[in-house]
């Protein structure tokens, strides 16, 4: 019978070593949300206007999301929601990607993310749908 080796790279680094790289990620996140949790991008002069929104007076996919991190850094979900409803679902997934990179870190196993072409279309097709909906009349709600 052929012996099967079922041995992982990545589980032969020390733990501290597997944890480096998700550790300087989450360093990095956390000083750009204190940052824009401490320097209030609601003030006019703090951050560059976003071209799109300049130019055309369109919203594009991300205006409103330093608004947003600001909320969510204070705690003012709602406040988040409304400023960049999309932005919050992102930093929510980018999370729960994170946790399970730490997981998988942590046991010794490389993490694999291939997401289908599908998926990536629906995501698009999602980002889209928030762009175009939130420049209609009806979509004032998702002004931030």
């Amino acid at each position: 019978m052929p012996v099967v080796n079922t041995h992982h790279p990545g589980a032969t680094r020390s733990l501290p070593r597997r944890l480096a790289a998700p550790a300087a990620v989450l360093a990095a996140v956390a000083g750009a949300f204190a940052y824009v949790g401490a320097v209030d991008p609601n003030e006019p002069g703090h951050y560059p206007a976003c071209p799109l929104l300049r130019l055309t007076g369109l919203y594009c996919p991300g205006c409103g999301g330093l608004r947003s991190a600001h909320a969510v850094v204070h705690g003012d979900l709602l406040a988040a929601l409304h400023d960049n409803a999309a932005a919050v679902l992102g930093y929510l997934g980018c999370a729960v990607l994170w946790a399970v990179w730490v997981v998988h870190a942590v046991r010794g196993r490389p993490l694999r993310i291939e997401p289908r072409p599908a998926h990536l279309w629906s995501v698009g097709a999602l980002v889209l749908v928030f762009t175009v909906v939130r420049n209609l009349p009806f979509g004032g709600w998702l002004h931030p």
